[in-house]
């Protein structure tokens, strides 16, 4: 992700609430420390497919801004 973020393309990384500091801490050891995060509630393993769909619905919106903000 960090390689496409450095040649300009619309990046960002979905993560669930306990990875948070870890994907920021990533973002800036890769060079990217701009890199978009979306949050997603956790847990996302061990859910059914209904539940998996709720978390892309929370994602969904978080996404079309972060595209609509790096395409200005």
């Amino acid at each position: 992700m960090a390689e496409l973020r450095k040649r300009g393309l619309v990046t960002a990384v979905i993560c669930s609430d306990p990875f948070l500091k870890l994907g920021k801490t990533q973002a800036r050891v890769f060079g990217v420390p701009d890199l978009p995060l979306v949050m997603i509630p956790h847990p996302l393993g061990g859910l059914s497919l209904e539940q998996v769909e709720g978390r892309a619905l929370v994602a969904i919106p978080q996404v079309v801004e972060l595209i609509k903000e790096q395409l200005k």
